[in-house]
């Protein structure tokens, strides 16, 4: 299953485009925004279509415009991840902030795992119908539900119209001049009809062409974007975000002008005067360590100096007695 995909999967790499036609072909819905589908009701009901009867329809709010509001709808979803045991983490908190980027990751993975759950194949699901139990859900049908109608409407208008010319140009063509001109016609119209399509198919393969090209700028965008965000993250981290390194990256990140180098070489000065002040609180912690060694040696320098004025300090009797013992030694008279 599509519960644990990386950001390097293909997943990923699905442009808005197909995201947004995929929603509105499904739901029956006109989104022209990914991040439309923020208050969590459309993530809903495309897990109801793809588990049918999982989701109870009646707590999902297709108004909801406040925060709170939307944290219900997403509330029903994680139960719904509980009841399916899907492991996926919604960010509520980026995906109600209505982020382009957030909003569209999060589709791109419900996309591939409503791909994986049967094919893909949503067969006998009533969209319409079952956003009747929602708040908001009738209303939103009664708005996706005209453009169909429209284009019915203007595609049979052209009939009418064609009808009505026929009539209008039978009764006013003569005999001889309608023949010539309607012989003549052909010739013509069949040369052009052959020149414009030739000229309509080398247009639709360079619309293809670079609808293709489109949609792989996005994905590519999109990727370094997300790759992007996530030193941004990383930057954020409490322990290493006011480290020097960690400024000029985000001087880079954040400079307005891509292309001033300038922006390289400050990040670099930033570095390079972190490194100094390093170098310089190593030797300070240096000079404090010997200042701290410094008076213990001179408290033992302190300590035999009064170990041997202790050993001097005796008595006057003391020293006549030691000096009479050293005088009578040296006596001549006296003999062993």
């Amino acid at each position: 299953m599509a519960t644990n995909i990386g950001m390097m999967d293909s997943a990923y790499f699905v442009g808005r485009s197909e995201i947004l036609a995929w929603i509105n072909s499904t739901l029956h819905l006109n989104l022209s925004k990914v991040e439309e589908a923020c208050s969590g009701a459309v993530h809903c009901q495309l897990m109801d279509a793809a588990h049918p009867g999982m989701v109870p329809m009646h707590k999902l709010n297709f108004n909801a415009k406040n925060e709170y509001e939307m944290i219900q709808n997403y509330k029903v979803l994680q139960d719904v991840f509980n009841k399916l045991k899907i492991t996926k983490h919604i960010e509520v908190n980026k995906l109600i902030k209505g982020r382009p980027l957030d909003n569209l990751e999060f589709m791109q993975w419900l996309k591939r795992y409503c791909d994986c759950v049967n094919g893909g194949l949503m067969n006998n699901y009533n969209p319409s119908e079952r956003r009747e139990a929602c708040k908001g859900g009738k209303e939103l049908s009664k708005k996706s539900a005209p453009s169909q109608p429209l284009s019915r409407s203007s595609a049979a208008a052209p009939k009418h119209s064609s009808h009505n010319g026929r009539r209008m140009e039978t009764p006013n063509a003569s005999a001889g001049s309608s023949l010539s001109v309607k012989t003549a016609r052909p010739s013509s119209s069949g040369g052009s009809s052959s020149h414009s399509e030739s000229e309509k198919t080398m247009f639709e393969q360079q619309i293809v062409e670079l609808k293709i090209s489109v949609d792989n700028l996005e994905k590519e965008r999109d990727f370094y974007f997300a790759k992007l965000r996530d030193i941004e993250i990383f930057c954020q981290t409490p322990g290493i975000e006011n480290t020097p390194v960690v400024e000029a990256i985000k001087r880079i990140l954040y400079s307005a002008d891509d292309d001033d180098p300038s922006m390289v070489e400050e990040a670099e000065v930033m570095i390079s005067k972190s490194q100094q002040v390093k170098q310089l609180d190593i030797i300070v912690e240096e000079a404090e360590e010997k200042l701290k060694a410094d008076p213990q040696k001179r408290k033992t320098i302190i300590n035999v100096d009064v170990d041997a004025a202790s050993g001097n300090s005796s008595s006057p009797r003391q020293r006549i007695s030691e000096a009479s013992d050293v005088h009578c030694s040296e006596s001549p008279l006296i003999s062993y």
